[in-house]
C-alpha cells in the first residue's frame, strides 16, 4: 500500500479531497451487526440519538465553524455503499462464519443513506440530534463523532506551516512506535483498533492500523473500522453496544420488563447470530446489578467486555462470578476497551495472564494521542470525551447508568428511577479523560 505523507496532505488538502466520511462502512463493525438486529426485530421503533460533549470546558461551537460542520454532515448523508463494498460484506467471512449478513438485509442496506439531522448552538456547545426510526438513526453515531473530532483537529492545525505539521506528525509517529515496541514484548497479546469515533483523522487512523499490522504482527487481531478492515485485509471486529439494552429498557412497560431488558436483548442476539458473537457488555445499568440477576445461561457465553469499571477491578468481578457459576475462567474471554493506553494494557495483561483469555480494544489513545506533539501547546489536539447516545425510544427517555456515574446519560428523573431499580453497588465516580 502506498504510504501517505500526512503532513503534506493536511497542508494541501481541501475537504473535497479528504472528506471526513468517505464510505458508509467507515464505521464500527458492531454498528452493522446491531443494525441487522434492529432491522429484523425493531423496524418500527423510533429512536433519537444525541451528541453529548462531556468535556464541558471545551466549547465546541467556538472551535468548529458551523457552516463547515454542516458541509461535512451534509456530505455524509450523500454517502452510500459501493458495489465493491456490497460484494465484500456479502462474501467475506466474519468470525469464521459465511454470510453473517442476510441477503435481504444487504439489499435494504444497499440503498441506505443517513437521515436528516438537527443542529443548533447553546452556550458554546452544539446541540446535534438525529430523530427518526431506530433503523435509520443508529448509523449516525460513529460518523457524527468522527466528524466532530476531526474538525477539531483540522481547526487546530489550519494556521500551521508545513514544517510544523511535519514535526507534529513525526513526533506522533515516534510516540506510537514506542508504544508498539513495548506491546510486542507481551507474548500472546491480542489487540485490535477501536479508535474510529474519536480519531484525530481518517488518514491518521489508517496509518496507526498499518503500523500495528507491521509492528505487532499476528498479535494485531483486526480493526473495528469496517472500511479499514476491507482495505487492509484485516478482520473486522466488534459485537454489540449499550444502545440495545438502553432501547429495550426504554420500551419496557413494567419494572419487571425493565430489569429483564439486558437479558432479553442477549436472547435475541443469540437467536439472530446462531450462537456466535457471544460477548456480554454488562455495565449499561451497572455490572454488579447485571451479575446479581443474570440467568445461569449467561455464564455459557464466550466472554465479557467490562467497559466502564477500571479494567483490573472489573475483570476480577467477572472472574469471581464465573467461578461462582461453576465456570472455568481460563476458558473464558475478557475484552478490555475503556480508555486504554500502553501502561494500562501492560498492567492488565500481567495481572490476568494465565487466569483468563484476554483481548484489548485500543481506542482514543491509539488514534488521537497528539498532546504535547506540537512545538507549542494546542488545545485542539487534546482528545475530549464526546459521545453520541440514544436519548429517546418511542418518545420515552433512554438511560445509561454505567459503572462510572460520570458516564451516566438520560433524563435526571429517569436516571434516579433506574438507580432505585438496579441499585448503585460498585458504581464509583472516576475522572473522564476520553
Amino acid at each position: 500500500m502506498t504510504k501517505t505523507d500526512i503532513a503534506t496532505r493536511v497542508y494541501n488538502h481541501s475537504w473535497k479531497l479528504d472528506p471526513i466520511i468517505r464510505s458508509l462502512i467507515d464505521t464500527d463493525f458492531y454498528k452493522l451487526l446491531m443494525l441487522q438486529m434492529i432491522w429484523k426485530l425493531y423496524p418500527d421503533v423510533d429512536a433519537t440519538f444525541s451528541v453529548i460533549n462531556r468535556t464541558t470546558s471545551v466549547r465546541l461551537a467556538d472551535e468548529i465553524d458551523e457552516g463547515a460542520l454542516r458541509e461535512q454532515l451534509d456530505h455524509a448523508r450523500t454517502v452510500g455503499l459501493s458495489k465493491k463494498e456490497m460484494i465484500w460484506l456479502a462474501g467475506n467471512t466474519f468470525y469464521g462464519r459465511n454470510q453473517i449478513f442476510e441477503p435481504e438485509f444487504l439489499t435494504w442496506l444497499s440503498s441506505y443513506k443517513l437521515p436528516e439531522y438537527e443542529l443548533s448552538k447553546c452556550d458554546g456547545q452544539y446541540e446535534l440530534n438525529f430523530h427518526g426510526k431506530w433503523v435509520d438513526t443508529t448509523m449516525w453515531e460513529i460518523p457524527a463523532l468522527a466528524i466532530i473530532n476531526e474538525m477539531r483537529s483540522r481547526s487546530a492545525m489550519r494556521s500551521l506551516g508545513y514544517f510544523t505539521l511535519d514535526v507534529i506528525y513525526a513526533r506522533a509517529k515516534a510516540r506510537m512506535w514506542e508504544k508498539v515496541q513495548r506491546l510486542r514484548e507481551l507474548p500472546g497479546l491480542r489487540i485490535s483498533d477501536f479508535g474510529t469515533r474519536r480519531r484525530h483523522s481518517f488518514l491518521w487512523q489508517r496509518w496507526c492500523v498499518e503500523a500495528l499490522k507491521e509492528g505487532i504482527g499476528s498479535g494485531f487481531t483486526g480493526t473495528s473500522n469496517v472500511l479499514l478492515a476491507m482495505d487492509s485485509d484485516l478482520e473486522a471486529v466488534g459485537t454489540n453496544a449499550h444502545e440495545l439494552p438502553m432501547v429495550a429498557a426504554a420500551l419496557a412497560q413494567t419494572d419487571e420488563e425493565l430489569r429483564n431488558a439486558p437479558y432479553q436483548v442477549l436472547k435475541d442476539w443469540n437467536r439472530l447470530y446462531h450462537g456466535n458473537l457471544l460477548i456480554v457488555l454488562p455495565d449499561a445499568f451497572g455490572t454488579a446489578a447485571f451479575l446479581r440477576d443474570a440467568p445461569d445461561w449467561v455464564a455459557d457465553w464466550t466472554g465479557f467486555r467490562p467497559d466502564s469499571a477500571p479494567p483490573i477491578e472489573g475483570g476480577e468481578k467477572i472472574i469471581d462470578w464465573w467461578k461462582k457459576m461453576g465456570r472455568d475462567p481460563k476458558e473464558k474471554l475478557l475484552i478490555f476497551s475503556d480508555g486504554l493506553d500502553v501502561d494500562a494494557i501492560i498492567d492488565t495483561y500481567k495481572h490476568f495472564e494465565g487466569r483468563a483469555r484476554m483481548s484489548f480494544g485500543w481506542g482514543t489513545n491509539l488514534t488521537n494521542d497528539f498532546a504535547g506533539c506540537a512545538p507549542t501547546e494546542i488545545n485542539g489536539l487534546k482528545p475530549i470525551s464526546v459521545v453520541c447516545k440514544v436519548s429517546e425510544a418511542n418518545g420515552r427517555p433512554a438511560v445509561k447508568l454505567s459503572d462510572n456515574p460520570q458516564k451516566a446519560t438520560g433524563d435526571a428523573n429517569e436516571v434516579q428511577r433506574y438507580i432505585r431499580l438496579f441499585g448503585e453497588e460498585d458504581r464509583v465516580s472516576q475522572t473522564l479523560v476520553v
